[in-house]
């Protein structure tokens, strides 16, 4: 391995400012790691986009990405993953792929996660079935309770992390899930790991929380030192970010997500 291969980026996308969370976990996992990040805020939301149209909008973004030399593609948006990842397997050339939902149902399936598993997401990405199913297929004894949460997205892009309003809704949303007693709660949206400290208030502490971005980053950890492609010691990582339109709660939301400034912000027109 050549060092100017372990110093190429990672390339996080996501449909908007969401994929933050997985950006910030990777930070955190991986201080050494380049990172370009791509969110396609012109077109959010994709959960109400044909399959057709997310997908082309997918392998336009894997095409930039692909052309920025970055050496691994992470699918940091739960409604891409569901949809479209086997797309971005095709269209990679044999850059390795990592998507949220592969690595939450990994985790949730470990001798750790127990054998009942509650999920939470988008009603897109709970109608999709994409981790229950993903489970099923690691560990066919697993039993999973799934439940959309539609109102959590924008509650937490208005900040409202730990409001009265978004602790009843947490609790209203939670309640058929842990009636069935889970062991697990996988947090199915990059949005939701900003309500961690009230999620696990409202599920209690025998439930085990799983972050969908603190499990990717863990995941891409992995996949960097099998395929020796982690970057060594040397200059600071450099962060760029990306996206197609710039609107103005781009930044504010962005910074509180990733828990940083985001520096400049780059647009790209198509």
């Amino acid at each position: 391995m050549k060092a100017a291969d372990a110093a190429r980026p990672i390339g996080v996308f996501d449909s908007g400012v969401g994929g933050l969370t997985v950006v910030r976990a990777l930070m955190e996992r991986l201080p050494l790691e380049n990172i370009v990040y791509f969110g396609d805020t012109a077109r959010v939301p994709y959960g109400v986009k044909s399959v057709a149209t997310i997908e082309q909008f997918t392998a336009q973004i894997t095409d930039y990405l692909l052309r920025c030399d970055v050496k691994m593609l992470i699918i940091a948006c739960n409604t891409m993953a569901a949809v479209a990842a086997d797309l971005v397997h095709r269209l990679a050339r044999g850059v390795p792929v990592l998507d949220v939902i592969e690595a939450g149902a990994r985790a949730a399936v470990s001798p750790a996660g127990g054998r009942r598993i509650g999920v939470i997401g988008t009603p897109t990405t709970i109608n999709s079935n994409a981790y229950a199913r993903r489970m099923h297929e690691l560990d066919p004894s697993v039993r999973v309770y799934s439940q959309a949460c539609p109102l959590f997205v924008p509650l937490v892009e208005e900040g409202w992390l730990d409001h009265p309003v978004t602790r009843l809704t947490a609790q209203e949303y939670l309640r058929p899930v842990l009636a069935e007693e889970v062991d697990s709660l996988v947090l199915g949206c990059t949005h939701y790991p900003l309500l961690k400290p009230l999620l696990r208030d409202v599920a209690g502490p025998d439930v085990r929380l799983i972050d969908s971005a603190v499990t990717t980053a863990e995941f891409a950890a992995r996949r960097l030192q099998q395929a020796g492609l982690a970057r060594g010691a040397g200059a600071a990582a450099r962060y760029r970010f990306v996206v197609s339109d710039v609107p103005l709660r781009f930044q504010t939301i962005g910074e509180r997500f990733l828990g940083r400034s985001l520096g400049q912000v780059e647009k790209i027109d198509w």
